[in-house]
């Protein structure tokens, strides 16, 4: 379902606008958050967002939704919303999923085989050339590589898969117009226009919310890129990294979770021991990754 600021026609049986402007509505509730929506959708399962919004505030929502992302220049974009035909069934996996997700770019990449590559926004030297070689040997398989679109690994594996002709797919914690880094504006713009960029973070609740709860919203966003992807791959990451919020998730939702070597033998860090214990593998060469995978 995509949209233009030209603000046409709703799409029947189910109206993208309507169910997009009530669904942020419902974020914009008191106390409401990703747990607690899905806890409320799973309790009924053939509800929509309308079911839960009158129509006047729903389109009161979309109608400040264009608004602002019409100011952030974003003219296009696109959502997919829970049980209409093209929501991916494989983000059902994740302990609170999403009812509705933005995008810019490319969706039909979100069908490919994929894995995401990910780590610290302070990486070392050789993790940064770490995480380029690994997107391009994907790449060469024909898998897109999905990252986060944060500095350090991330920004380098997007850019290594562009620079080998590949795809990649970005899932940002922020809302579609809004760059988190700055620095990497340029790539994200990127990426929304010739790959893949998704968001599933409300535009008008991000909007009012003080600075440093908006932070939480890139715990969230790394449950989803675990859920669209095959697995996850760590470059590099500390001991309270947000990336192990990742590897939880993926363990959680039966998707692969995959620990370089280099980890292991990084004796500052305990963490890459239990994720091990818990089902992850250990990659001592990318072969590693494809037995895994077959």
């Amino acid at each position: 379902m995509a949209f233009s600021n030209s603000y046409g026609p709703a799409i029947a049986p189910i109206s993208p606008r309507k169910e997009m402007g009530a669904y942020e509505a419902l974020f914009l509730e008191q106390g409401a958050t990703f747990k607690t929506l899905a806890e409320r959708f799973a309790a009924d399962p053939d509800a929509l967002p309308s079911d839960f919004v009158e129509p006047a505030r729903a389109e009161q929502a979309a109608q400040k939704v264009f608004e602002t992302l019409h100011k952030a220049g974003v003219e296009q974009f696109g959502i997919r919303i829970n049980k209409a035909g093209d929501y991916p069934e494989k983000l059902r996996h994740a302990k609170y999923p999403v009812e509705l997700l933005y995008y810019q770019g490319t969706w039909e990449l979100s069908e490919m085989r994929s894995l995401a590559v990910v780590g610290s926004r302070n990486p070392s030297e050789d993790g940064v050339l770490r995480a380029g070689r690994l997107a391009r040997e994907l790449v060469s398989r024909g898998f897109a590589v999905a990252s986060g679109l944060a500095t350090g690994i991330d920004a380098a594996a997007h850019t290594a898969a562009i620079d080998a002709g590949g795809v990649t797919i970005g899932v940002i914690g922020t809302p579609l117009g809004d760059y988190y880094p700055k620095e990497n504006r340029e790539l994200q713009d990127l990426i929304s226009r010739e790959h893949l960029l998704i968001s599933q973070i409300p535009v008008l609740r991000y909007q009012v919310q003080p600075f440093q709860q908006k932070r939480h919203y890139f715990p969230e966003r790394n449950a989803t890129m675990s859920a669209l992807t095959e697995g996850t791959i760590i470059v590099e990451a500390g001991e309270t990294s947000g990336t192990l919020t990742q590897a939880r998730a993926a363990l959680y939702q039966g998707r692969k979770l995959f620990i370089l070597e280099s980890c292991f033998q990084n004796s500052a860090i305990t963490w890459p021991a239990r994720f091990e214990e818990q089902g992850a593998v250990r990659v001592k060469s990318p072969d590693d990754i494809w037995k895994a995978l077959d």
